[in-house]
C-alpha cells in the first residue's frame, strides 16, 4: 500500500487487526458523539455493533431515532433509569443499581458472544463513578473482551486503572460552553 506523506510517497505494510479499548472522557461535551462517530465508521465495513447506554434512561435523545435507522447492525441497549440524583429523579438508587447491573450482565453476554466487532459502553464511566458498576465488574467487562474486539468506553470520570488499560484516551475538555450563555441544550445537536 502506498501512502502519501506529503514529502513524497511510504510504503505501509498492511498490519492485521488488533482489538483496542478506547476511553472517552473529560468533563466536555462529545464523548458519546465520538463513540457514535466510531460506529458510523465501523458500518462502512458492514460491522455488527452492540451499544449499551448505562445511566442514560428516560429521556428521548435525537440518537435514539438515528440509531434505529442502522439496525440490524446496530443493536442498542438503553439500560438505565435515568440521571441519578438530579434533574427529574425519583427513583431509589438501588433501582438505578439493579439496571446497571443488568447492564453489566449484558456487557459481558455481548462481549463474550463473539458476534460483535464493536462494542460501546456508553456512560459507563459515570456509573462506576456513582457506584452503580464496581471497579471489579468494570475490569471483568474489560477483561472479557477479545483480542480482535474493540471496547469504547465512554463518561465522565474514567477511572485511573482504566486509562492505564486502555489504548486510546481522548479527554474532552470544556473550554466553552452555550449554557454559559443562557443558551439551553439544542435539539438535534445536544439531545
Amino acid at each position: 500500500m502506498l501512502v502519501s506523506l506529503g514529502k513524497g510517497t511510504t510504503t505501509v505494510a498492511k498490519q492485521e487487526a488488533v482489538g483496542l479499548l478506547i476511553v472517552y472522557t473529560g468533563n466536555g461535551k462529545g464523548k458519546t458523539t465520538a463513540a457514535l462517530g466510531m460506529c458510523v465508521r465501523a458500518l462502512g465495513y458492514q460491522w455488527r455493533i452492540c451499544l449499551i447506554q448505562f445511566v442514560k434512561g428516560s429521556w428521548k435523545y435525537g440518537e435514539l431515532k438515528g440509531l434505529k435507522a442502522l439496525e440490524p447492525l446496530v443493536e442498542r441497549h438503553t439500560i438505565g433509569e435515568g440521571f441519578v440524583g438530579i434533574l427529574d429523579d425519583t427513583k431509589e438508587f438501588e433501582e438505578h443499581r439493579a439496571a446497571a447491573k443488568a447492564g453489566v450482565e449484558l456487557a459481558l453476554e455481548k462481549i463474550r458472544s463473539g458476534e460483535y466487532p464493536l462494542v460501546i459502553l456508553d456512560e459507563l464511566n459515570v456509573a462506576v463513578d456513582l457506584g452503580l458498576v464496581t471497579t471489579e465488574e468494570l475490569e471483568e467487562i474489560v477483561a472479557a473482551r477479545t483480542e480482535k474486539q474493540y471496547l469504547v468506553i465512554t463518561g465522565r470520570g474514567a477511572t485511573d486503572w482504566l486509562i492505564e488499560q486502555a489504548d486510546l484516551v481522548t479527554e474532552m475538555s470544556e473550554i466553552k460552553h452555550p449554557y454559559q450563555q443562557g443558551i439551553l441544550a439544542q435539539r438535534g445537536i445536544d439531545w
